[in-house]
């Protein structure tokens, strides 16, 4: 099999040079022979598909058969390794990783390829450019990272194992998620620079990519949190989101797709920030590669990195003449990208995208400054500075709450110009049921003046229930009217009014998903923790809960073995379970991992950690927090994908027979729709 894989990835740089060099050529010189060298170029586009197809799926019978003369098999896989995780020895390591992002790659060229028909010229373009990032990835699983490489000597008995820390069920779906949606953003960059490129009349390019964006922004959303929920379920830290640098890496391209989708609506509807919106998507896939050279060069430290490699030269070099040929053609063809109209008024729908595109870039900035900030005090002071946790919050908690108003202030602003009474009649209620829960919360307990981060959980708990009355008045407002002449049920009529216009209602489930979010992120403010020596009956008590300790033992698994507490959890005198936290020693790799004991609840969750055992006493170490509202955070994520799968339904075409509104009434509920709102 390692000699079949290595042929294959040959077979396919072959393909991929073709595709790229045969594309160019067919679009300098059009006409009957380039049109025939243009449909070789694409159907070696999709050979391409074929041959790294033959890789991937020959590296993981590599890894079933485990065949310990591959190198990268020897270091990521071992005989008692379970399947799946044989299976996501693809993604493992680096050599692998590759290897699985230039099959994603080729993946979407395949797609894009069959779509052809969609406008060829607009679609050849974006192939040769997809083409040549495709060409890069195969130099580097050929040259540079090659994942068949051989062992010197005879092969070993057995393998190094998988890192422990990718031994959980979430790093079988959480990798695969995240490269989704990075090499996903290649797309619609590929049809922007072809765009750019071929100086595309009208706004059909952001039609077409708009489906790929939305499509690859919820790979990349939903890749962010499982790797969230990875790291509060293995770390043992008690946290989801440590600003670490690859996590931090993953957030950038985010912000800007984000911007992207909000700002790609002024350019539909007005014409308007057209050189704006084509440097969000070059951005955000110059911070996807970006993203992918942090990973792998050893520039900067953390536990989702890859080991330090000479592979970071590669991608610099790549990341420099991808920024050489946007700069070029953007100069080139400028005044192709010329607005069609201008900002009427700091009160309208254009202004509130504008504002909320740049606190996106402005979030980004700042994550990108802190992230990089070790590197560059290395570069001038010589030595090498970090910042953490706070540096990040005390910047980003602003701006967040900031998005957050915007996103209930947004849509229900009218273009070009919104009047005074507009104003009160859509955010008086709003504004209201706001500051009633805050002054409730007060009364409840709650002292912002106390402590920043009370101050701070309370605008978020605030101005969530800012969003979703807007967000409801929204759904009601447009599904009275139906209501009223189809004689519907309300939640039926909401229902219709949706279908109408997925797109819109479909990004305001989006905005209610983040309003959950939001309120998840409040509960922070309030964690606790505690740590403590638990011997045969011994107690601690946390918040609502005491925990008594009935036992602890050792147990012995093929793949590992284990030390485990048995603890008792009590809340306020009342039995409610036993719960388990593990720490487990992996044989093979000879590493530690956690293995979290976790109770969840809408209110909290009790999660514990066993931190090992008092080498004088041998008695185990729990540390155990107490998280309130964690279980929001995951909610709001699945409402942000269900509203993004919404969006990119098709509108339900109603027969204009079967309604039954007057021209106004209907125009009422039809308002959402030329508006285009997200």
């Amino acid at each position: 099999m390692p000699q079949f894989g290595s042929f294959a990835l040959l077979l396919a740089l072959a393909f991929g040079v073709y595709a790229l060099g045969a594309g160019i050529f067919a679009l300098l010189r059009p006409g009957l022979a380039a049109d025939r060298l243009g449909e070789s170029a694409r159907r070696a586009g999709i050979a391409v598909f074929v041959a790294v197809t033959a890789a991937a799926v020959a590296l993981v019978v590599a890894a079933f058969q485990d065949d310990f003369s591959v190198a990268y098999i020897f270091h990521h896989s071992n005989r008692d390794l379970p399947l799946p995780y044989k299976f996501s020895a693809l993604w493992s390591g680096q050599e692998g990783s590759l290897l699985f992002w230039a099959w994603l790659l080729s993946a979407y060229g395949f797609v894009l390829r069959l779509r052809h028909k969609v406008d060829p010229r607009l679609v050849a373009h974006a192939a040769v450019v997809l083409s040549a990032v495709q060409v890069f990835f195969l130099m580097l699983v050929n040259f540079a990272a090659h994942p068949f490489s051989m062992m010197a000597g005879p092969a070993p008995a057995d393998g190094n194992g998988l890192n422990p820390l990718l031994q959980y069920p979430e790093m079988v779906i959480h990798p695969p998620m995240l490269y989704l949606g990075y090499v996903g953003m290649t797309v619609p960059f590929a049809f922007a620079l072809g765009a750019l490129i071929m100086k595309y009349p009208g706004e059909k390019w952001i039609h077409i990519t708009r489906r790929w964006t939305m499509v690859t922004w919820m790979f990349l959303t939903v890749g962010i949190f499982l790797g969230g929920h990875w790291a509060y379920s293995v770390l043992g830290w008690g946290g989801y989101w440590g600003w670490d640098p690859v996590e931090n890496a993953s957030l950038l391209p985010w912000l800007t797709g984000t911007a992207f989708l909000h700002s790609v609506i002024m350019q539909e509807k007005r014409g308007m920030l057209k050189m704006w919106n084509m440097w969000l998507i070059f951005a955000t896939f110059l911070l996807c590669i970006f993203g992918t050279f942090l990973t792998r060069s050893g520039v900067v430290s953390s536990v989702h990195a890859f080991a330090q490699s000479s592979i970071g030269t590669w991608f610099v070099a790549f990341l420099a003449l991808t920024l050489v040929s946007c700069v070029f053609f953007f100069i080139k063809n400028y005044s192709y990208l010329k607005s069609e109209n201008r900002l009427e008024s700091l009160i309208s729908r254009e202004s509130s995208f504008l504002f909320n595109n740049l606190l996106f870039l402005v979030a980004c900035f700042a994550v990108l400054w802190g992230t990089l900030f070790p590197v560059l005090s290395e570069w001038v002071q010589g030595t090498k500075a970090t910042v953490g946790a706070p540096f990040f919050n005390r910047v980003m908690i602003p701006i967040g709450l900031l998005l957050l108003f915007l996103t209930g202030v947004g849509p229900l602003l009218a273009w070009r110009k919104t009047s005074l009474e507009s104003l009160k009649r859509n955010f008086t209620i709003p504004a209201v049921a706001a500051g009633v829960i805050a002054v409730a919360l007060m009364i409840g307990g709650m002292r912002p003046w106390q402590d920043i981060s009370y101050f701070y959980a309370l605008m978020a708990v605030a101005l969530a229930v800012f969003v979703a009355v807007t967000v409801g008045s929204e759904f009601l407002r447009g599904a009275r009217v139906i209501r009223s002449h189809t004689g519907m049920n309300l939640a039926a009529a909401m229902v219709q009014l949706t279908r109408r216009n997925t797109r819109r209602y479909g990004g305001y489930i989006v905005h209610f998903g983040v309003v959950v979010l939001f309120i998840g992120f409040a509960g922070y403010a309030f964690n606790q923790d505690k740590e403590q020596e638990l011997g045969l009956g011994d107690k601690m008590d946390i918040g609502r809960y005491t925990l008594v300790s009935r036992s602890y033992t050792r147990d012995f698994q093929p793949n590992y073995e284990s030390d485990y507490a048995i603890l008792d959890v009590y809340r306020n005198g009342t039995f409610l379970q036993t719960m388990y936290p593990e720490r487990r020693f992996y044989t093979a790799s000879q590493q530690d991992a956690t293995m979290v004991a976790n109770r969840s609840t809408w209110r909290e969750d009790l999660y514990l950690v066993y931190a090992g055992r008092n080498p004088d006493t041998d008695r185990p170490i729990i540390r155990a927090h107490l998280n309130p509202l964690v279980v929001w955070v995951w909610a709001g994520v699945y409402i942000v994908v269900f509203g993004t799968l919404v969006a990119l339904v098709p509108n339900l075409q109603v027969a204009a027979a079967k309604v039954r509104a007057t021209a106004p009434e209907l125009a009422a509920v039809a308002a959402g729709s030329r508006e285009g709102g997200d």
